[in-house]
């Protein structure tokens, strides 16, 4: 079965369609002919949730987190 359905489809066969979420992944969900939404079990929810993580530690592993770079010369810009 493909994993595309139709929004009418998709509210007449819910529970098929759950069931190909957990075991197939991902469905996708159209209404009038335009991608409108996704269906997916929760363990692949969780893992969007947790890959997304946080800027602040984004920033910190980033390789020039330790280097002396500074923008502050103590300047001030014109037209800011």
């Amino acid at each position: 079965m493909n994993n595309e359905w139709q929004l009418q489809d998709a509210k007449n066969k819910f529970s098929e369609v759950v069931n190909l979420a957990l075991s197939k992944g991902p469905q996708l969900i159209t209404r009038r002919g335009e991608k409108t939404a996704v269906l997916l079990s929760y363990a692949e929810y969780e893992k969007l949730c947790k890959a997304q993580g946080k800027l602040s530690e984004f920033f910190r592993a980033s390789p020039l987190a330790d280097s002396s770079i500074s923008r502050d010369d103590g300047k001030v810009r014109e037209g800011f």
